[in-house]
C-alpha cells in the first residue's frame, strides 16, 4: 500500500504538505492561495511557479489522497469479494476510518473539484457492475457522512450511519 513520500523540504514539498493540511480541514472554496503559500513559508508566486493554480494544487494534492484512500479501499472489496453488498460496506467503512484518522475529511468529502471524473463512484460502480448508478449514489452518501463529521458530528455516529446501509443486489442468475 502506497503512503505518500513528501518532495523533501522544498518549495513544491512544503507547498504540497500545506495542501493537504488545508484541503483536508476546510472546503476548496474556503482555502486561499495566500493561506497555502503562508503555511509553507513560500510566495504565492512559487505556488503558481509549481503548479499553475490553486486548482492545480489541489489537483496534485487530490490525486494522491485519494489514491491512498482507493488502495484501501480496493483491498477491502478483495477482502470480501464472495458478497458483494457486505464488499462495498466493508469498503466503505474502511474509507471512512482512514479518512477520519488522517483528517482528509474535507478533501475526501467534496467531491472532486475542476473535474467531472469521480474514481471513488467508478470504484464502488465496478463493485455492483449490475447496478451502475449505484457508485455515484453509495459516493455522494460516503461523502457526506464525512461531511457530517468535520462539521462536528460524532464520527461513531456517522460510522454506523455507513454500516447500517443494507444493498440489495440482483442475483447473478
Amino acid at each position: 500500500m502506497r503512503e505518500w513520500i513528501p518532495v523533501s523540504t522544498s518549495p513544491k514539498g512544503r507547498l504540497a504538505l500545506a495542501a493537504v493540511k488545508q484541503f483536508g480541514a476546510s472546503p476548496f472554496d474556503e482555502v486561499t492561495v495566500t493561506d497555502l503559500a503562508s503555511a509553507a513559508k513560500v510566495t504565492t508566486g512559487a505556488l503558481y511557479h509549481h503548479f499553475g493554480s490553486k486548482l492545480g494544487l489541489y489537483a496534485f494534492v487530490r490525486d494522491d489522497v485519494e489514491r491512498r484512500l482507493l488502495d484501501r479501499m480496493e483491498g477491502a472489496l478483495a477482502a470480501t469479494r464472495s458478497d458483494p453488498a457486505e464488499a462495498v460496506i466493508s469498503a466503505l467503512l474502511v474509507g471512512l476510518d482512514f479518512a477520519v484518522r488522517e483528517d482528509f475529511l474535507r478533501i475526501l468529502g467534496d467531491p472532486p473539484a475542476g473535474t467531472g471524473h469521480d474514481r471513488l463512484a467508478d470504484l464502488l460502480g465496478a463493485a455492483v457492475p449490475a447496478t451502475p448508478l449505484l457508485g455515484p449514489v453509495l459516493a455522494a452518501a460516503w461523502r457526506a457522512a464525512l461531511s457530517a463529521i468535520a462539521d462536528g458530528a460524532d464520527p461513531e455516529q456517522a460510522r454506523a450511519a455507513v454500516a447500517a446501509l443494507r444493498l440489495h443486489l440482483p442475483r447473478d442468475e
